[in-house]
């Protein structure tokens, strides 16, 4: 079974934490994943920087800038992460724009995931419909859950069809916007997380976007199995570095 599918059939709500490959560092991404572990985080979204990230705020575009010139690239992520299964156990999703992946070689990528332990990955860029064409059989070869967004704007038809081809969760986007912390959610976005879980989809969905504190963490779980901090999680890194992770995870649950 999936890691990631395992842990969604556990009785609580799940705190997802995104953070920048090779950032603040380069040498600080094992470190980060195993503090997050060790501070009950559930899963963990590990960012492969991209030169033009569009779905992302400021924060995380500036994130990535800084990763890319510290010298983190697709090759030197899977160096550092090919022995990461010894120490961690949580799900692990590497979340990148398809650019990358595709001049790595798409196969290449997930045979590489599959043989490091990654368990997902969520490429906003990436159309489901050509997903189901032309990747999904090669996914699920190399044992790859493919996480797909759905925004306040995505069709109740659409929506459909991604849960009828989705496996593991649903990134539930709060909203139109790009990335970035919220101190809390209004009516729009309330609304929004009820009508998705009035769909009764057979996936799970978990939010994104906006989380940055308790408040807004209750908020997206409400309706949903779960939530996803990471502009927030960033400036933390950029402010108190690896020594402020359990601070930071403490205040939201």
């Amino acid at each position: 079974m999936n890691r990631i599918e395992k842990k969604l059939q556990e009785d609580k709500k799940l705190l997802s934490i995104y953070f920048t490959a090779g950032y603040p560092q380069i040498n600080d991404t094992t470190d980060i994943i195993q503090s997050l572990e060790k501070e009950g985080v559930d899963l963990i979204e590990i960012g492969l920087p991209f030169s033009d990230p569009l779905a992302d705020g400021p924060t995380i575009q500036q994130s990535s800038t800084d990763a890319l010139k510290n010298g983190m690239s697709t090759a030197v992520l899977f160096e550092q992460l090919k022995d990461i299964r010894k120490t961690v156990s949580i799900p692990l999703i590497i979340m990148g724009y398809f650019n990358p992946i595709l001049q790595f070689g798409v196969e290449e990528f997930c045979k590489k995931c599959h043989e490091i332990g990654i368990d997902g990955l969520i490429i906003p860029d990436l159309p489901v419909d050509v997903y189901k064409r032309e990747y999904q059989a090669l996914f699920e070869q190399y044992g790859l859950f493919n996480i797909f967004l759905i925004t306040p704007q995505t069709s109740d038809e659409r929506i459909r069809f991604i849960d009828a081809v989705s496996n593991g969760f649903i990134y539930m986007v709060s909203s139109a916007s790009v990335t970035g912390a919220k101190s809390e959610f209004g009516n729009t976005q309330e609304s929004y997380f009820k009508r998705i879980s009035d769909m009764d989809l057979k996936t799970p969905q978990i939010v994104g976007f906006g989380i940055s504190n308790a408040t807004t963490f209750q908020a997206a779980t409400k309706y949903a199995h779960g939530a996803i901090i990471g502009s927030a999680f960033i400036k933390c890194l950029n402010e108190k570095g690896i020594t402020g992770i359990p601070d930071f995870i403490g205040s939201i649950r």
